[in-house]
């Protein structure tokens, strides 16, 4: 087995076994069953592909400066302060994902 299917293993393995060996029972829906579903389910799904998205665009925008700054160090003031606006926009959207997983978890009874 590589080592990239090793880690993938071990780091699902870590994440989901805790949440099964503390699960409770199944409680009847009271009503609106498939759409609690599907707001938990978007839950998840916007706070984790925001994370994915916001850390590959800011890792690409510190990349992109770096080369240039190590191409043309005297352009680095010109580069810095453009990229630090960047990434705090990224990180800003990362968080605004968070708030709407956070509005549609408080839909979940």
């Amino acid at each position: 087995m590589s080592k990239k299917k090793l880690a993938l293993a071990t780091i699902l393995m870590s994440t989901l076994a805790p949440a099964t060996a503390l699960a409770q029972e199944a409680a009847a829906p009271a009503g609106g069953g498939a759409a609690q579903a599907m707001a938990a389910l978007g839950a998840g799904l916007a706070i984790g592909l925001a994370v994915i998205g916001g850390g590959l665009g800011q890792g690409r925008a510190a990349a992109a400066a770096l080369e240039g700054i190590s191409r043309n160090p005297g352009a680095a003031p010109r580069i810095q302060t453009p990229m630090i606006l960047g990434l705090a926009l990224i990180e800003s959207l990362v968080l605004f994902a968070f708030a709407v997983s956070f509005l549609l978890y408080g839909k979940i009874p």
